[in-house]
């Protein structure tokens, strides 16, 4: 497991325990099982009985009065709204290099994803009933992912095509960086017949 898995697993873990507490908090209140089990929970705790709620008018009242109550709360959304799709933009979809030679790779030795993606590409493009042939990996270094789209000629056959695809470029790929197969995806699609004027 890496630290940045164990990092994001914790932050679950941590989230999922808060909102865990705050569903028995509010399930206790709402059955109103302390009274009716006899618990005495402390005297500064939020839901006791079903009557109680987590902010009460008095309180809506006085932050709703405010004139900057409402433009804070829609500032700070419209701020973790653009925070999110700015950390999704510098997320990087693709490996920039992939480690070659296995496990633990060969130090300073890597290849290019993209490089790797067009010479998969170059070589299932030239496999028989092949017309256009597309691949794309993703996924971080130490776990990519390949994504294959195969154009198949109106002749090709879905079956020899896939078993020769997977003996042929990916398993070559699998031999030149020195790495275990990765996670792929195969999508097939027949080209559409070119239109014969009859005469």
């Amino acid at each position: 497991m890496t630290p940045r898995t164990a990092l994001n697993r914790s932050l679950l873990a941590v989230a999922g325990l808060v909102l865990l507490g705050g569903g028995l908090l509010i399930l206790f209140a709402g059955l109103d099982i302390y009274r009716r089990q006899d618990l005495n929970p402390p005297a500064d705790w939020p839901l006791t009985t079903p009557d109680d709620v987590l902010l009460g008018s008095a309180d809506r009242a006085h932050w709703s009065s405010q004139g900057w109550w409402w433009p804070a709360v829609i500032a700070a959304l419209a701020a973790l709204l653009a925070l999110g799709w700015l950390v999704d933009q510098l997320r990087r979809r693709r490996p920039g290099a992939l480690p070659v030679g296995g496990t633990p790779p060969q130090e300073g030795v890597e290849l290019s994803g993209r490089t790797l993606s067009d010479a998969i590409a170059a070589e299932a493009g030239a496999l028989p009933g092949v017309e256009h042939a597309a691949v794309h990996i993703t996924g971080r270094p130490a776990h990519p992912r390949t994504r294959v789209k195969l154009t198949l000629t109106p002749q090709g056959t879905p079956g020899a095509t896939l078993d020769a695809l997977c003996e042929g470029p990916l398993a070559t790929a699998g031999r030149s960086t020195g790495s275990p197969p990765t996670r792929t995806e195969i999508r097939l699609q027949v080209a559409r017949h070119k239109p014969h004027r009859a005469q």
